[in-house]
């Protein structure tokens, strides 16, 4: 199964997140000429909230399918070296 039918379910409800180290991470790849833009959401609970981090590279790549795996990818980079401070 691709990466892509397990977090979007081939179209069906919510999209299922990736799970990292307690953070959720939501690809969401912005369509742009020329491919897609590398972006993810990343969320955590910390006490009681759940907190929100918009990750936005600058990187495009021509499909989908491979935006998000790349979006996904770059996400759990971040949440390697920053954590927390994710969130300010």
């Amino acid at each position: 199964m691709s990466l892509f039918t397990k977090l979007f379910g081939g179209g069906k409800g919510e999209p299922q997140p990736e799970m990292h180290n307690g953070y959720r991470i939501y690809p969401e790849p912005a369509k742009e000429s020329g491919g897609y833009r590398l972006r993810a959401r990343i969320e955590k609970e910390i006490d009681g909230q759940t907190r929100t981090h918009q990750l936005i590279r600058a990187d495009t790549i021509a499909s989908l399918e491979q935006a998000c795996e790349a979006s996904v990818n770059k996400a759990k980079q971040v949440i390697d070296e920053q954590g927390d401070r994710l969130f300010g």
